[in-house]
């Protein structure tokens, strides 16, 4: 292919992905599926790696092209972004509409939702997106221009060039994404977002766009701040020229000439939330028309043009049936509650979480309770209080053995979940496996979290030591696994069979130890044959571990399914690497290094992995604690501080000479 056929191809390749974009996020009338979307997409990224000088700002495949942001600028916003005031009942809407009709007459009046997300800025200069930013105080917001670059439903080039605009906007999770985030998060043993709103927050002010955009997040155009090459005499008038110019517009936007028909409005839009898809927290009222509103004006905190109605948090009584018990990918055992169905925030509810033990037993949950529910952030039902229990009924307790291995389950000091450890508990598998294969643990290449969705999925799997017998025939049946992936696969699989014992320990997905304590572990005792037959007594004796730590470890070791994944992993071959087990009296043992500038021979990386390894710890900043400061070139203000405090600064070559001879070392 020529340079100038690869450029027509290029821009028809552009121009189709824009169109689907804009027929997904704004029209919401897509065309095509996501797979036929996907290989435009793949053809466009494989276009651009072959003439790598086809590659422009705007291309789709762009989007997530800003390096990660190590701080985010101040904007200051030319117009406030103000805040509305909040009504929570009809009389307020009609206060609100006597006082607009003391100085305007006959007013319209535009009701639209009132979004739960956060509130950005987006600028264009010559109909290209130039720089976003969120809403902060109002007055001035931070600069996340390449994170809302990421936003599909975001256009970065208008469809009529206008010399400047700036639009006001709501990013939000949808509802779908919120649930597929979680559940990504859970399977990572991380700590899931409460609420969409949170997630959208937390999202969007990531460091690292590349975040951002595998969080699909979307937009609402809601209002034009400032605009030149285009005149607009009302709020409805500026909605459907941000439509004209490509952004998505609620289609729940209505024009109304009196208060009652906007007060009907809200009410059908209430009515709504359960169907939407995407969080609101309420409707907004606003004047429609321009220079009525600047008669209106605004106060020192709100405009007097406009009005957010609350919806109160609706709550209706039934009956618990019965609780199911599940157990999760990280082997919490959680209890849902099964309920005689009721109507609530326009769907129809019959199952809500009951958390865990402390949960049911402070409202005193029981089969049979009368209880009261609502949907917390409108989204997730929830348990407010019992108003009654039967005469008959006993409290509720969780089980004491896992429902899906028959394992029993144990509660630890401090924590409200009981859990099931059973590392083959089948429940658990798949957050096993993604944890097991994970760079920090065995760091097989190619293993993610989809493909071992399949294998698990394909019955392939059932433990970790099942990823060592796949073969050849199982992974090409898989979806996009042709033959060269699959032995890439295969030869990773292979390579981690020898990997360092901390690494291991850690992949075991062992309670409260983590990679340090595996590294910590493996340089105490050297290897996984001593660290199982290790007493309780011998682990709390190493620096940095606790009681807790020790206990939680002997008993995981003890567990008949631990035994025999160990003993099925020695079986496919798989031989951790031993270490040089260290004695107590080393010098490094329970010293506190801080390093700084660069290293000649090393980076900072493999000096901090030798002091572990030799018994010492690292921290990231001096203090009278610190043992010593390891100081190379350009060493800052951390060498200025330990030289105040008197703290003994070492080189490299120091640093060494304090380590077991070079015989000894295999770092």
């Amino acid at each position: 292919m020529t340079l100038s056929e690869a450029q027509l191809l290029h821009q028809d390749l552009k121009q189709k992905i824009e169109y689907h974009n804009r027929k997904y996020y704004v029209e919401d009338a897509p065309e095509i599926d996501d797979y036929e979307y996907d290989m435009l997409y793949l053809r466009l990224q494989n276009l651009e790696a072959e003439f790598p000088e086809l590659i422009t700002p705007d291309s789709p495949t762009q989007k997530v092209g800003g390096p990660a942001l190590n701080t985010f600028a101040p904007v200051e916003h030319a117009v406030p972004m103000e805040s509305l005031h909040d009504a929570f009942s009809t009389q307020e809407l009609l206060d609100f509409d006597k006082r607009v009709r003391g100085m305007i007459e006959n007013p319209l009046y535009v009701v639209e939702p009132k979004f739960d997300g956060l509130s950005v800025s987006l600028e264009y200069r010559d109909g290209v997106f130039f720089r976003g930013s969120t809403r902060g105080d109002g007055l001035v917001g931070e600069d996340v221009t390449e994170n809302l670059r990421t936003i599909r439903s975001i256009p970065k080039e208008l469809n009529r060039a206008l010399p400047f605009l700036e639009v006001r906007g709501e990013v939000y999770m949808g509802h779908e994404s919120f649930f597929e985030l979680c559940s990504r998060q859970e399977l990572k043993n991380e700590k899931p977002f409460k609420n969409p709103r949170n997630a959208a927050a937390g999202s969007l002010r990531q460091k690292d766009p590349k975040v951002t955009a595998s969080r699909k997040l979307d937009m609402f155009a809601f209002n034009i701040q400032q605009i030149t090459g285009a005149e607009i005499r009302s709020h409805k008038e500026s909605l459907d020229l941000l439509k004209e110019l490509g952004f998505a517009v609620s289609p729940l936007n209505c024009l109304c000439t009196s208060i009652e028909e906007a007060v009907e409005q809200i009410e059908k839009i209430g009515n709504m939330r359960g169907e939407l898809g995407y969080s609101i927290d309420g409707a907004v009222v606003k004047v429609d028309s321009f220079a009525d509103r600047a008669v209106l004006g605004s106060t020192a905190k709100f405009p007097r043009w406009a009005e957010a109605f609350k919806y109160p948090p609706e709550e209706k009584e039934t009956t618990l049936l019965s609780i199911e018990v599940n157990v999760g990918r990280t082997g919490v055992l959680t209890p849902t509650g099964v309920f005689q169905p009721v109507s609530l925030a326009g769907t129809t509810v019959s199952r809500a979480t009951l958390h865990n033990q402390d949960f049911i037993s402070e409202k005193d949950i029981r089969i049979g309770s009368k209880v009261v529910l609502r949907k917390a952030g409108e989204i997730i039902p929830e348990v407010v209080k019992v108003v009654q229990n039967p005469e008959d009924s006993v409290p509720y307790h969780l089980p004491e053995s896992c429902p899906s291995c028959g394992s029993a389950v144990s509660r630890e000091e401090g924590e409200a979940a009981v859990r099931c450890q059973n590392p083959e508990c089948p429940a658990q598998l798949l957050r096993h496996l993604i944890h097991f294969v994970s760079r920090d643990a065995m760091d097989i290449e190619g293993l993610g979290p989809a493909l071992l969705e399949q294998l698990v999925a394909q019955d392939y799997i059932h433990s970790p030591a099942d990823l060592y017998r796949l073969t050849m025939e199982q992974l090409i049946s898989l979806e996009r696994m042709g033959e060269k992936s699959s032995q890439n696969v295969l030869n990773a699989i292979a390579g981690s069979k020898e990997r360092e014992l901390y690494r291991f320990l850690f992949a075991l997905g062992i309670p409260h130890i983590g990679l340090k304590a595996g590294k910590l572990l493996a340089a105490r005792f050297g290897s996984l044959e001593k660290v199982v037959s290790a007493s309780s007594e011998d682990i709390s004796s190493i620096e940095g571990f606790g009681e807790i730590m020790a206990e939680s470890l002997v008993r995981f070791l003890s567990l008949p399914g631990t035994k025999h994944l160990l003993k099925q992993l020695e079986e496919v071959g798989l031989r951790p690497k031993e270490e040089t087990a260290i004695a107590e009296s080393l010098d490094l043992q329970g010293k506190v290094f801080v390093l700084t500038g660069t290293l000649p021979t090393m980076s900072r990386k493999e000096a901090s992995d030798l002091i572990e390894k030799y018994g010492g710890k690292t921290s990231s900043s001096v203090s009278k604690k610190t043992s010593f400061v390891l100081a190379g070139e350009e060493a800052g203000s951390k060498l200025t501080k330990a030289n105040q405090l008197g703290i003994p600064v070492i080189t490299e070559e120091e640093f060494l000479r304090m380590l077991p001879s070079s015989g000894e070392m295999d770092t």
